[in-house]
């Protein structure tokens, strides 16, 4: 059968992080910082396992090894799930740094994916900002003096955010989340990340954590980047649901899904055979029903839905990414 899973994070507590995945999201994870909960992955740096069901406690990478089935026959999807999903508490700065292309990471990561990314912001304090590429063409030399003086920020593209933006973050942009951000982050699945500068501070140990300097300008698009906007967004209604395009790439599609039903209303759906699908809850709560069976969901909940799924039935009043692979 294939039956919706529902899914138990891995957590980060890397220093910049907050408590408001625990908080707010019920992560009930034992950190402190609690920075990243990565919601649907196979990677092995942080894996997601599934809850209850047939599949209770492994991990997702172990099912889709078992059942490949359920990634779908897009060409896109292969044999591996090519997503990772994660929700991003920034209670401070996150590092300017810069992910590397699929075309490098083949060439210096033993073959490893690249990276790129979309951020869709669940929330954002009245200052938050995020860095997007360069504000001026800089050469190498000058961008690597500039960390090593400590005048890089004079350079980089600042952008405020506010809650409901998108951004897509080409592999090869330098970039950093802000301080008071709440980031749901759709990206390969990849954990390929060079630390181009991280502002002199010190971790818990005292010590600075490492930059990758030399790769990182060897990756990085040095041009000025355009200033980005939010694309335009059309919400397409049918009875109890609306449902808008957020991001369209070669490597995912995220959807937004306003599910908002009656007492006796429901929406109905499944996974084509194509690919399979995944529900990230950012907001609200309600039920998702299948073969019979009604479960609870709740904001912050992650459910990894296969190819050519039984049909699924929501209700409630609910906020949902849906991403495609």
């Amino acid at each position: 059968m294939r039956e919706p899973i529902f899914l138990r994070p891995t957590g980060k507590d890397y220093l910049w992080g907050g408590s408001r995945l625990n908080d707010e999201f019920c992560k009930g994870l034992p950190m402190e910082p609690l920075a990243e909960t990565w919601e649907c992955s196979t990677h092995p740096d942080g894996p997601s396992f599934a809850v209850g069901g047939d599949f209770d406690a492994l991990s997702l990478a172990n099912i889709l090894k078992a059942h490949p089935e359920f990634l779908g026959t897009h060409p896109n999807s292969g044999s591996e799930l090519p997503v990772l999903i994660k929700f991003i508490d920034a209670k401070e700065d996150l590092s300017v740094q810069v992910h590397p292309t699929d075309a490098y990471a083949a060439a210096h990561e033993n073959g490893q994916r690249g990276k790129t990314e979309m951020w869709y912001v669940l929330d954002a304090a009245k200052d938050a900002k995020l860095v997007y590429g360069l504000n001026r063409d800089v050469s190498a030399q000058t961008l690597r003096r500039s960390i090593a003086d400590g005048t890089v920020e004079k350079y980089l593209q600042t952008v405020p955010i506010a809650e409901n933006d998108v951004f897509f973050i080409e592999a090869g942009t330098i970039h950093a989340i802000g301080a008071g951000a709440l980031i749901a982050e759709i990206q390969q699945s990849s954990n390929l990340t060079y630390r181009l500068y991280d502002y002199d501070r010190v971790d818990k140990n005292g010590r600075k954590r490492p930059l990758h300097v030399d790769k990182a300008l060897a990756a990085a698009n040095l041009k000025r980047s355009a200033e980005p906007r939010q694309p335009m967004r059309v919400l397409r209604y049918q009875p109890g649901c609306a449902r808008e395009l957020l991001c369209r790439c070669k490597y995912f599609e995220v959807y937004r899904m306003l599910v908002n039903t009656e007492r006796r209303q429901k929406v109905t759906f499944r996974a084509g055979p194509m690919s399979f699908r995944v529900l990230l809850c950012v907001g609200g709560c309600g039920t998702l029903g299948f073969a019979g069976k009604v479960h609870n969901i709740y904001k912050g909940d992650c459910v990894f839905v296969p190819a050519d799924s039984v049909e699924i039935r929501l209700h409630g009043q609910l906020q949902l990414l849906d991403i495609r692979g």
